[in-house]
């Protein structure tokens, strides 16, 4: 049995003593951190949410960077360099991960974070190296967490961005595209304000929510001209103290070879560590997108519904039973997850709007939650995307007989004969088609006496769906 002691022994030797200019504490004996990433761990024990890896990753690309220049300027011997480097590349791969344990909302400059890096990246590079590597003095050179933290945010979201939402959403387009043309002679019964209007095809529909994917992609892409400049070089408050002129311009060129993604130094450092208004104007276009998504999505919902008390125009593949009560049941969980997703980002760009006010004079002070809700809001809908496309619309069937059924007795059919046979004529054709639930061909023909083989051209729905003018005004058709 164990002593009382030999327990007491065994709890010491599981920690070990590191100090800051703050004193001395216990830090895990295995953690590659020291002790300023322990007081962190301390202090914020709020949502046990670590920073994302994206973030993560970007600090390490953006600390092997800055010890590439460092040795090139002559400001870091190639030796320690070569050391730094390795270990952020180890850092960047996900390799240490779990040493990366602080929680999204720490200090509001990301000062935890950036020491955090500095402490693991030096351990790792003192054990690969011949010389001791110190966190601040070698890892951290030329640099402050005030110019770090919003230079990887930058780095992380536009690598997001380009390697997983653009991409996603091409993927979610191409596939509206395919199933669009598969069904461009499709045709249906438009609807306004959730009421029947003229007809189209589902290939015209489609082509809506393709467009709107288009546009959304476009805004993205305009956006990043800002996100990928990046104040690193600006130190502690944009002037640049303690850094060479030469290092940000440096470090951004580094960076676009490492990342084989554009970025270029801020002309201005002060405002990239200031004001992060091209982070929220990127938090704005996924905003945007997540209405597009939403748009989509439950479109698809109404399009599905029923089977048979709704408009059941579709039938969406078929992924789970739908009801713990109702046997048979199956719901349209894509969408459903896809509206959820769009919610989360929509109330993320609203706390990013509010981080993005939050600085006062030289220095924002919310960088960690517009980086963790960038990040997770991109990951969010490049995911949700793609499940969109592979498990809803690739698959989806549309119910022919009841799209028939609809368009068939659709009374706004004849708006097409407004050029004929006049407004007011039109309106009281529809009516009464309504009221008598009969195809507003055959009350046509009896309301206007015009014979069949006029009408029929005229309310035609595939030609209708082409759009312009099929009738000659006066009643002679054709």
């Amino acid at each position: 049995m164990t002593s009382k002691k030999t327990a007491g022994k065994a709890r010491v030797a599981r920690t070990r003593i590191e100090h800051d200019s703050m004193g001395e504490l216990q830090v895990p004996a295995e953690a590659l951190w020291g002790a300023q990433t322990q007081r962190a761990v301390q202090n914020f024990p709020i949502s046990g949410r670590p920073m994302p890896r994206g973030f993560i990753r970007a600090l390490g690309v953006v600390k092997g960077a800055a010890a590439e220049v460092n040795a090139g300027l002559g400001l870091l011997p190639k030796g320690i360099a070569n050391a730094v480097q390795g270990a952020a590349e180890a850092v960047a791969a996900g390799e240490y991960d779990a040493h990366f344990p602080i929680d999204v909302y720490q200090t509001g400059s990301g000062t935890s974070s950036n020491m955090n890096a500095n402490e693991v990246i030096a351990t790792l590079a003192s054990r690969a190296g011949k010389a001791a590597v110190h966190p601040n003095d070698h890892v951290n050179l030329g640099q402050s967490s005030n110019d770090v933290i919003p230079t990887a945010l930058r780095v992380a979201a536009q690598l997001a961005v380009v390697e997983d939402l653009l991409p996603a959403i091409a993927h979610l387009r191409k596939t509206i595209d395919v199933r669009g043309k598969a069904l461009g002679k499709v045709v249906k019964t438009g609807r306004t304000h959730l009421m029947d209007a003229m007809p189209l095809t589902f290939g015209q529909e489609f082509s809506a929510w393709s467009a709107q994917l288009s546009s959304a992609q476009a805004r993205i892409e305009d956006t990043l001209k800002r996100v990928r400049r990046l104040p690193l070089g600006g130190t502690a408050i944009g002037t640049g103290i303690n850094a060479d002129p030469r290092f940000g311009a440096r470090v951004a060129k580094v960076l676009s070879t490492m990342t084989k993604t554009r970025f270029e130094s801020s002309a201005n450092k002060f405002e990239g560590l200031a004001a992060q208004d091209d982070a929220v104007e990127l938090s704005g276009q996924l905003s945007a997108l997540a209405v597009a998504l939403t748009k989509i999505a439950n479109d698809l919902r109404w399009m599905n519904s029923g089977p048979l008390a709704g408009l059941g125009e579709v039938e969406l593949p078929a992924l789970q039973p739908g009801s713990s009560i109702m046997p048979g049941k199956v719901n349209p969980v894509i969408p459903e997850a896809t509206v959820m997703v769009c919610a989360q980002v929509m109330g993320y760009h609203t706390a990013v709007t509010v981080a993005g006010q939050t600085g006062n004079f030289q220095l924002n002070v919310t960088l960690p939650l517009i980086a963790n809700n960038l990040l997770d809001g991109i990951q969010l809908l490049s995911n949700v995307s793609r499940l969109l496309a592979d498990d809803c619309i690739a698959g989806l069937k549309v119910r022919n007989d009841r799209v028939q059924e609809a368009l068939d007795r659709n009374p706004i059919l004849v708006t097409a004969l407004n050029p004929v046979i006049g407004y007011e004529k039109g309106a009281a054709i529809a009516k009464q088609a309504y009221q008598q639930n009969r195809p507003v061909l055959d009350v046509a023909r009896e309301v206007t006496g015009l014979p069949e083989k006029t009408l029929k051209p005229l309310l035609d729905p595939a030609v209708l769906a082409k759009g312009g003018i099929h009738g000659k005004p006066g009643g002679g058709g054709g």
